[in-house]
């Protein structure tokens, strides 16, 4: 019986593992990618190549892991702080929920990025890197969206049962890479509210313009790779704009968008889940904080860590980095909680809050 049971529950645990995975376009979706600049000999390429991490590196990546786990996680608790939403139709705020998660609230408008509400990143419910704090706010409190934006397809970005939670509980429509969408139709998304961009492609929605740029980076759910795009984005409102990087490597496209698009009011730049053995894919705090001057943005707040488990760097190591260098260059930086809503036009004062729990 117990044998029997343990079955069960394996099959029950890996029935999603599949879905998970996505789905590969066909048809027009198709046709779209195969004339894209970006794709050649069946896969989306880099302007700048990027060599993501090597089979061959990891062994020496697993015994590493290994040593000084304690590092990567904080000693106490994150501290989460309970959003009070509101909708200013004459500001500009940001509310971080974790990682690369985060609601943008642009003169009367709401856009959520990479919304990940699960309890892993991973096809699997009990294996993969797991929260460590749970989400500021439930989905289905969320205020009504207006669009949601997708960056690419790894598991930290787009998250199934989040999406499908989304399709029933808001009504906005999904702006994605490239090739994101057999995914999203995979997973219930009607093909009304898919929407999809390649690079310096444009979509008008709800009053904003959204711009797809360039990103140094690559994708996929399962054991192929670079078969749908990444991007980072612009936000521009009638009077407002912002930059979201998206995950990326380094390279001069930055400086390209800022020059096309900027300069931008406040920017949201990926700084953790860096490594040597993969430099080309996952900025260096550093060098999120040279994207922000490439782009010429205003005020920088800093994503992608903190929430999971990601890489061999200690847990409070890309917030530290990142404040050392705004202060460097005399970058206006803001470090919110998880769940805390930042006024662009007046940010709260960086306070260290990591540096107490880590």
């Amino acid at each position: 019986m117990i044998a029997l049971a343990l079955g069960a529950a394996a099959v029950w645990v890996a029935k999603d593992i599949p879905r998970q995975m996505g789905a590969k376009a066909k048809g027009d979706r198709l046709a779209r990618m195969l004339a894209s600049p970006q794709f050649s000999e069946g896969k989306f390429r880099n302007t700048v190549p990027a060599s993501p991490l090597s089979a061959a590196s990891m062994p020496r990546m697993a015994a590493a892991a290994m040593r000084d786990r304690e590092a990567r996680r904080p000693h106490q608790p994150i501290p989460v702080v309970a959003p009070v939403p509101g909708l200013d139709a004459e500001g500009l705020h940001v509310t971080w929920f974790g990682h690369s998660s985060a609601l943008v609230e642009i003169e009367g408008r709401r856009v959520l990025l990479d919304p990940v509400w699960s309890e892993r990143c991973s096809p699997s419910r009990l294996s993969g890197p797991k929260r460590l704090h749970e989400p500021p706010v439930a989905l289905r409190d969320l205020p009504p969206i207006d669009a949601v934006l997708i960056s690419h397809d790894h598991y930290d970005h787009l998250d199934m049962d989040t999406i499908q939670n989304l399709v029933d509980l808001q009504a906005a429509p999904f702006l994605v890479p490239l090739g994101v969408g057999a995914h999203l139709e995979r997973w219930g998304v009607p093909a009304t509210r898919i929407i999809e961009l390649d690079w310096n492609e444009r979509a008008k929605v709800a009053g904003l313009e959204f711009i797809a740029t360039a990103a140094r980076h690559f994708s996929g759910r399962g054991f192929s790779r670079d078969e749908t795009l990444w991007t980072s984005w612009v936000i521009n409102g009638p009077t407002r704009k912002v930059f979201y990087s998206g995950d990326t490597g380094y390279f001069p496209g930055f400086a390209e968008v800022g020059a096309e698009h900027g300069p931008f009011d406040v920017t949201l730049v990926q700084i953790g889940a860096y490594g040597d053995q993969w430099p080309d894919i996952h900025m260096i705090p550093e060098d999120g904080v040279a994207t922000h001057v490439d782009v010429r943005g205003g005020l920088m707040i800093p994503v992608h860590w903190a929430t999971f488990n990601l890489a061999l760097h200690d847990w409070p190591e890309p917030a530290d980095r990142a404040w050392a260098e705004a202060k460097a260059r005399d970058v206006k930086l803001a470090i919110p909680r998880p769940g805390e809503r930042v006024d662009v036009d007046n940010p709260p004062p960086v306070d260290g809050w990591w540096q107490q729990i880590a």
